[in-house]
């Protein structure tokens, strides 16, 4: 499976928007958005009106950047939504929400969904006492993340929990940065996701 391996930065760029994944730097004034806020390439400054398809599409491409994932896997996840009983949008946001790197990412113990896949992928998280090193890993609820007794002195995630002990945990995770664990105590609701995508746009264009 491909993956994109060019500059972070060039995506947020490309959406117009902050999509937070270079971890500090995003909340830095080196953040690109804020300094060069035009999509990038030489006829970034055209202002050629988008079609309500072009407009569709582009949230759903900044959906698959913000979580860090690949077009058929993204439409796997949406298939499970549409199939799902609820609102579709909401499901399909909570199938990504509940993948491992982002769950590692919100409870702290990584600075961006890249370093958690990166650590994730090393060996260094467990899921209810099992070593799990499969990003996409859906966490359930009441399932206890864990960094591995081993790996707790690894430098990425000192870093990380230092300064994830000072931000906003979500109310549907809890955390222990003392012994660097955390419990999914349920489902995300909507509100509870602060992804910067209209969901609705993206369940427009799959049902074209």
């Amino acid at each position: 499976m491909g993956r994109y391996t060019g500059p972070s930065c060039r995506l947020c760029r490309r959406e117009g928007t902050k999509l937070f994944l270079k971890g500090e730097r995003c909340y830095s004034d080196k953040c690109a958005v804020e300094r060069r806020g035009e999509p990038p390439g030489q006829h970034g400054t055209s202002r050629r009106k988008q079609s309500e398809y072009g407009v569709q599409l582009r949230e759903k491409q900044k959906a698959r950047r913000v979580y860090g994932v690949m077009e058929r896997q993204f439409r796997r996840y949406f298939a499970k939504a549409a199939r799902a009983k609820g609102v579709t949008g909401t499901i399909l946001l909570q199938h990504l929400e509940r993948r491992l790197d982002n769950v590692v990412l919100r409870m702290g113990f990584a600075d961006s969904r890249a370093e958690a896949r990166q650590l994730i992928r090393h060996g260094h998280f467990e899921v209810n006492g099992r070593k799990t090193d499969i990003p996409s890993f859906q966490v359930r609820e009441g399932d206890v993340v864990a960094v591995r007794e081993k790996s707790r002195g690894a430098t990425p995630i000192q870093r990380a929990a230092e300064a994830g002990n000072q931000r906003s945990i979500p109310a549907w995770l809890d955390v222990d940065f003392v012994n660097l664990r955390g419990r999914v105590l349920r489902l995300p609701t909507r509100e509870e996701i602060d992804a910067p995508v209209q969901e609705h746009l993206i369940i427009e264009l799959y049902s074209r």
